[in-house]
């Protein structure tokens, strides 16, 4: 939680909120990857990289 904590003082302090999607979709992407690397769908996911 202080690392989140921090990243979000560093966000805030510089203006750099436009990094805020960025983090999300890779955040989504790694969990995307994680849940699906043992199942049937793991082929359809690793295509799109």
């Amino acid at each position: 939680m202080e690392f989140l904590r921090d990243l979000w003082g560093f966000l805030k302090v510089r203006k750099k909120f436009w990094l805020i999607p960025i983090i999300l979709t890779l955040l989504l992407f790694g969990t995307l990857i994680v849940l699906t690397s043992g199942t049937a769908v793991a082929p359809f996911i690793y295509t799109i990289f």
